[in-house]
């Protein structure tokens, strides 16, 4: 069998609220969760881990999701309603858009730990 990738930890300041936003913007699954994961189920089956690392600050990393255009929609709706800044760009140059980019849809914007979140219709390869 190839490799595949298989889940992720993702650091939280809080794992229930992390969980939560992702579970509600991706319209993600709830999974078993165990010990100090709160865990979610992405459609290809890679399991998201949330874990509070013992640490002050948490190093912001970088998570890329592929969506289809109405979950792009909707999910991007969840965004202008809730007030979560957001822009077209990961430096916030273009704050309040999205970009058409790549042959899709694109946006940036934070998790309630600070991670770098993009949301794409078409991938880029």
């Amino acid at each position: 069998m190839p490799a595949r990738f298989n889940h992720t930890i993702i650091a939280a300041k809080d794992r229930h609220e992390s969980a939560a936003f992702f579970r509600d913007i991706f319209e993600f699954a709830e999974a078993p969760s165990w010990g100090v994961f709160t865990n979610l189920l992405c459609e290809d089956g890679v399991l998201l881990q949330f874990a509070e690392p013992p640490v002050e600050d948490i190093q912001m990393q970088h998570y890329a999701f592929l969506v289809d255009d109405e979950l792009f929609e909707r999910a991007y709706g969840k965004l202008r309603e809730r007030g979560i800044e957001h822009a077209a760009d990961p430096f916030f140059q273009r704050p309040g858009t999205t970009n058409t980019e790549h042959g899709g849809r694109g946006v940036y914007f934070r998790d309630p730990a600070g991670h770098g979140i993009e949301m794409i219709t078409r991938p880029y390869l």
